[in-house]
């Protein structure tokens, strides 16, 4: 691709260093107009900074949006409902938000009539995939500038005296609040990686983690909370009603309070490389134990099977970053179908990392206590129908060992 060909770019720009540093090499590299688009994800920073930072570039086309209702009314709580683990821990707090951001960037990109899309995602990481499979599934002829394939900034230090070389503000926070860690938070969740992590033995330092206490230091009283369910979604904390949004703020403060949903994880990245990561995930957490608590009285048991047995690879899908395939919309669809009586209310004791379900109940419930009961159940179940039951699921043991096979 020639870089003449290109007249205009929106860029993914947080206002800091590595985005401030892009702007300008955008600028300089592809002599090319350049918008912003800054997403405010309930990422607890103010956005709005970045206006005044895009302003000093160079930059007329500037937008920043509020998307934390879209994030978790279309992103988390559809994921949500499909129960999605990747690799057994990882809530996919990092995974879920790419698409979205990708799909405001292409929108943008039309609006404005720009020629390509850039990101500040490096090249060992998933997140250079996520974004642009998202922009080609949307766009597939948009062009798209990755800078750290292209440039020959290796290290801070060269981008620090780029920065110099440029007039870009470099701000330096306060000693005792700067972090050492590659940070990405989202309203889903806040992630560290590198510094001591980089060794898979050290501990995570207690000073690192910053939304949630320790278990140690949590209440010794447990909290008990209840979350009312409709459709699969929680509609409703202790009784009243809540936005997406609003119902995840609740959760997360709420969880990390208890130390909830802390993980220290070694994932398998898309680019084939094992990474070390921690997560803080208090809200998810917590709406993880209370859906699959709500499912367990309203599903059917093949229903509830098949969901756990398809997990894997929905969450997977989301991992890899294609949100955007038909594959993800095809089990989107199956899950959301799966849904429609997942309504009622589930009660969770919060104590100290813990969550635990200690009541369920809905008007859609499949539990019948006549026919679970240990008391007389009053001719509900015959239980001799089990003998004949279990001699037909036998039947093909029986002629194994008839036949001499041994295992």
């Amino acid at each position: 691709m020639s870089k003449a060909q290109i007249n205009k770019a929106v860029l993914a720009y947080s206002g800091g260093l590595d985005t401030s540093i892009i702007l300008k090499w955008l600028q300089e590299t592809y002599d090319c107009e350049v918008v912003t688009f800054t997403a405010d994800i309930g990422q607890g920073e103010e956005v709005e900074a970045a206006r005044v930072k895009a302003k000093a570039g160079g930059v007329s086309s500037i937008y920043i949006e509020d998307l934390t209702e879209d994030f978790v009314r279309d992103y988390v709580f559809p994921m949500f409902r499909a129960n999605a683990i990747y690799e057994g821990e990882y809530l996919l707090g990092t995974s879920i938000a790419r698409p979205l951001i990708a799909k405001r960037m292409i929108e943008i990109a039309e609006a404005e009539g720009a020629d390509a899309v850039s990101h500040g995602a490096t090249g060992k990481g998933n997140d250079q995939v996520r974004f642009e499979l998202g922009f080609y599934a949307l766009s597939p002829d948009i062009r798209i500038i990755a800078p750290w394939r292209e440039w020959n900034l290796t290290s801070r230090a060269q981008m620090l005296a780029y920065a110099e070389k440029h007039g870009i503000p470099v701000e330096y926070k306060r000693e005792k609040t700067k972090s050492p860690y590659s940070m990405d938070a989202n309203l889903l969740h806040i992630s560290y990686e590198g510094y001591n992590l980089e060794d898979t033995w050290n501990e995570p330092e207690e000073s690192m983690w910053r939304w949630s206490l320790s278990p140690e230091a949590a209440p010794e009283k447990p909290e008990y909370v209840e979350l009312a369910y409709q459709g699969g979604d929680i509609v409703a904390i202790n009784g009243k009603d809540m936005t997406p949004a609003q119902v995840l703020t609740h959760l997360n403060k709420l969880g990390g309070s208890h130390g909830i949903g802390r993980i220290d994880i070694v994932e398998n990245r898309y680019v084939g490389m094992k990474s070390r990561g921690c997560y803080e995930t208090p809200g998810g957490t917590i709406m993880l134990k209370a859906h699959r608590a709500m499912e367990s009285i309203t599903l059917d048991r093949e229903v509830a099977h098949l969901k756990d047995e398809l997990m894997p690879r929905y969450a997977k899908m989301i991992y890899n970053g294609y949100w955007f395939s038909p594959e993800r919309e095809m089990l989107q669809q199956m899950v959301d179908s799966s849904q429609a009586f997942v309504n009622g209310v589930v009660r969770l004791k919060l104590y100290k990392g813990n969550v635990i379900a200690v009541g369920r109940k809905s008007d859609n419930s499949l539990f019948d206590e006549r026919l679970c009961t240990f008391e007389d159940d009053a001719g509900a179940y015959d239980q001799r129908d089990a003998g004949g039951f279990i001699k037909l699921n036998a039947l093909r043991l029986r002629l194994a060992a008839l036949a001499g096979r041994k295992l």
